[in-house]
């Protein structure tokens, strides 16, 4: 598929906007509430799923699939790749360190700092979330570079690098601070605007 091929919008698969795709890779737009991969509480209503039943189109007998090679948390909308070969996999989580990625979030508050680094140690509870904790031999070193690029009174907008690439990482450390994501529902505010 060229470039300037647009799929039409019935054929898109469903929390998925195809922004590019070629005999090596798709690259999208998930849409927030859709998970990425399976997890145990759904293992069909994923962003994976769809873009298999999308590339085997249809056929039942296809043995056509694409590979995962990063992830995005239910709750948050962004661009994903998937790789439709598993050398394409290979290649881009052997380069994904080294590719810049950048984030955006809108959250509760000014900053204090305009930009710095959030550095704490992570742990997942039997619950599933995660906490930050002072003993580093309990979590994983998590590190959120950030700039606010525009602020309200009630909001900030603000650039993010992550550093390291832990689970829930940009949400925990804003919560942490004080400024959760805004309708960020597991470690954000409730009933807040």
């Amino acid at each position: 598929m060229s470039k300037q091929t647009k799929i039409p919008k019935k054929y898109q698969p469903r929390g998925f906007e195809i922004l590019y795709e070629d005999r090596d890779i798709i690259v999208g737009n998930k849409a927030a509430g859709d998970l990425t991969v399976a997890a145990l509480c759904d293992r069909v209503n994923t962003v994976h799923h769809v873009l298999n039943q999308y590339v085997r189109k249809g056929s039942a007998r296809s043995r056509k699939c694409v590979f995962v090679v990063h992830r995005l948390d239910q709750d948050t909308t962004g661009v994903l790749v998937f790789a439709k070969t598993e050398e394409a996999q290979f290649f881009l989580k052997d380069h994904w360190k080294s590719t810049d990625k950048i984030y955006y979030a809108i959250v509760h508050g000014q900053l204090k700092e305009r930009a710095g680094i959030f550095s704490s140690y992570l742990m997942e509870d039997e619950d599933y979330v995660m906490h930050a904790v002072d003993d580093p031999s309990r979590g994983k070193l998590a590190q959120t570079e950030y700039e606010v690029l525009e602020e309200t009174d009630n909001f900030s907008l603000v650039e993010i690098n992550l550093l390291t690439g832990k689970k829930n990482q940009i949400r925990v450390h804003f919560a942490d601070a004080g400024h959760p994501v805004v309708g960020d529902g597991k470690y954000g505010r409730r009933n807040a605007t």
